[in-house]
């Protein structure tokens, strides 16, 4: 009987550490889960910040593109004299004057 009794407590005491490791793995689990997930979203922050970093610099690039070519130019003699060449070219082609 007192064999049957040091069995029984041995096998609850068995389960007990049993629980207790168990326990003990789920929590380092739910941490290492953590750790995982805070490293992931450090990493994809600075994954979005460098892009959105490389997006203004190329916008601000756009922007002052749009700039200049939105500010008036002052045609040449080189320009106006092309310029008046490709008009007079145009009006003989649309009226069907020789060249």
């Amino acid at each position: 009987m007192a064999a049957v009794l040091r069995a029984e407590r041995e096998a609850r005491q068995a389960i007990e550490r049993t629980q207790l490791e168990a326990s003990q793995q789920a929590e380092a689990a739910r941490s290492s889960a953590r750790s995982l997930a805070e490293r992931t979203e450090r990493r994809v922050r600075s994954v979005v910040t460098a892009f959105e970093r490389d997006l203004a610099a190329r916008l601000g690039k756009i922007d002052a593109e749009a700039a200049a070519i939105a500010q008036p130019h002052e045609l040449s003699a080189d320009e106006l004299s092309a310029l008046e060449r490709a008009v007079h070219a145009l009006a003989q082609e649309l009226t069907g004057a020789p060249p």
